[in-house]
């Protein structure tokens, strides 16, 4: 983004906006005027070089959008910048309460540009056409339940520099939206990324409301900023604030909601942790011991469970590997919504494990991870075991995702096998990830194979083929239909199919 002049952006997207009849797919845009382009007094503007490209996203009709983005594209706009403006046209067009449903079109923008990344030089746009679709959507939804967006912050509630996080700690730990909301623009002005990383993650996984969607939305929210670029954080990190403080009933800090209860245990059982717990040896046994345990226990003894293997001498890798495996594990037994968000959320947890710097918190993520997966158990299911699963024989890759929706259980079988086989997973997770944006249709698809898939390469050797091989029970088989999406952006874009 930074390498795009200003200049160059601003003068490429007004030629966007001409001359666009000797495009024979389209009709063409009008020219827009300063009058025109003038925003809203009670929508948050954005920085004047992101403007016209959100206007565009936001005001054009989802049955024309695909093709007038091409348009533009063809004129000069970088995948970086629309990568930025269809997740600033989110934050700003889709309220983030409730922490999911319709507002998953900001939360599947990372994953939509991880599947990008990975993605053939033919095939790198779809992804994020799709998101912009999905954008569209959502933006339809929004306007149907209150056409809520993000105000202008008032600025006159902002704290100065020097008190703003002490500000934006007291508001949230009161669960106060309205003071939280200037103080975290003061914060964002006046703080660096890793501060503030610091401080939500915390809060992103404090309580298990909307079933881990706001320490999902953190972890998102925060590799894309780290993708287009923290001058845009203000407007996102106000969306996340307002997202983080969604709860139902009573003010939380005033109650002691079941919801809250694992947090502030795990606040207190974390520094009962040795010292040295880093230091731990890897363990098979422990990872099965903490597998067993998971399918039976609440959620405070799989804290207490993961405190005594630390305690032990087992290495956090391990813990992390039954963590994993647990997850996927419940996809497993019960295929579904819930299930596929112990995942999703066991990966963004994982993330701020990785990211923060505070040993206190990673202490307190790693048991909070652990209270979380019994939280999504649901019902019994089948009762399937990951480490019991067998490897079967089959015909490779093509007839692994030709059995995928169909024989799930069949599928990771095979694929098991193959894994084994082949002794490395990467053709594996190219086939897989390319069904998804060639048949992906809802936003979990994404948002879980972009999970997986880099989850895969986080897991040990020794569990990874097994973690891979319970994921198809979410991946897109060969024989699904294409997305119609598909063909409608290639046609776009002039890329033949």
């Amino acid at each position: 983004m930074n390498s795009f002049p200003r200049r160059r952006f601003l003068a490429t997207t007004a030629g966007a906006f001409a001359g666009l009849g000797n495009l024979d797919f389209i009709r063409g845009l009008p020219q827009v005027s300063a009058q025109e382009a003038a925003l809203d007094s009670k929508k948050v503007r954005f920085r004047p070089e992101m403007e016209p490209l959100v206007k565009l996203l936001s005001e054009t009709p989802r049955e024309r959008l695909l093709e007038e983005v091409a348009a533009v594209i063809k004129k000069g706009v970088t995948y970086n910048q629309l990568l930025t403006a269809v997740f600033l046209a989110g934050v700003r067009d889709v309220q983030p309460r409730p922490v999911g449903f319709k507002f998953h079109a900001v939360l599947v923008i990372n994953s939509a540009h991880l599947a990008a990344q990975a993605a053939r030089d033919d095939d790198r746009w779809l992804p994020l056409f799709w998101a912009m679709d999905q954008y569209k959507s959502s933006q339809a939804a929004n306007a149907k339940e209150g056409n809520w967006h993000l105000p202008p912050v008032e600025e006159s509630k902002v704290p100065p520099p020097h008190k703003a996080r002490a500000a934006f700690i007291e508001a949230m730990e009161a669960w106060d939206p309205e003071a939280a909301d200037a103080a975290i623009a003061g914060l964002s002005r006046s703080t660096g990324a890793n501060d503030l990383f610091e401080l939500f993650a915390r809060f992103g996984a404090r309580d298990f409301r909307a079933i881990g969607h706001k320490a999902i939305y953190v972890a998102n929210s925060w590799r894309t900023l780290n993708t287009i670029g923290w001058q845009h954080a203000e407007p996102v990190l106000r969306s996340l604030t307002y997202a983080l403080m969604a709860h139902e009933g009573d003010n939380p800090s005033r109650r002691d909601g079941a919801e809250d209860r694992p947090g502030r245990r795990n606040k207190e059982l974390a520094a009962k942790i040795r010292g040295e717990w880093l230091d731990g040896k890897s363990d098979d046994a422990a990872v099965t011991d903490l597998l067993a345990a998971l399918r039976q226990a609440s959620a405070d003894p799989a804290a207490d469970k993961v405190v005594d293997l630390l305690n032990k001498g087992i290495a956090p890798q391990s813990v992390w590997d039954a963590l994993f495996a647990g997850a996927n594990e419940l996809l497993m037994r019960a295929p579904g919504i819930r299930s596929l968000h112990a995942v999703t959320t066991t990966n963004a947890l994982h993330h701020a494990f990785k990211t923060s710097s505070s040993d206190e918190t990673r202490r307190w993520l790693l048991l909070q991870n652990a209270s979380f997966l019994p939280l999504f158990r649901g019902e019994p299911g089948n009762g399937v075991e990951i480490d019991k699963l067998e490897p079967a024989a089959g015909g490779g890759l093509e007839d692994i995702f030709a059995s995928v929706g169909k024989d799930n259980a069949g599928a990771a079988a095979k694929a098991l096998a193959h894994l084994k086989a082949a002794g490395e997973g990467e053709s594996f997770c190219a086939a897989a990830r390319r069904l998804i944006y060639l048949k992906g249709t809802d936003s979990h698809d994404y948002k879980f194979s972009s999970a997986a898939l880099e989850d895969y390469s986080h897991v040990s050797p020794q569990w990874r083929d097994r973690f891979l091989a319970a994921s198809v029970f979410w991946f897109k088989g060969s024989t699904a239909a294409d997305s119609g999406l598909v063909r409608r952006t290639r046609a776009a874009l002039g890329i033949a199919g």
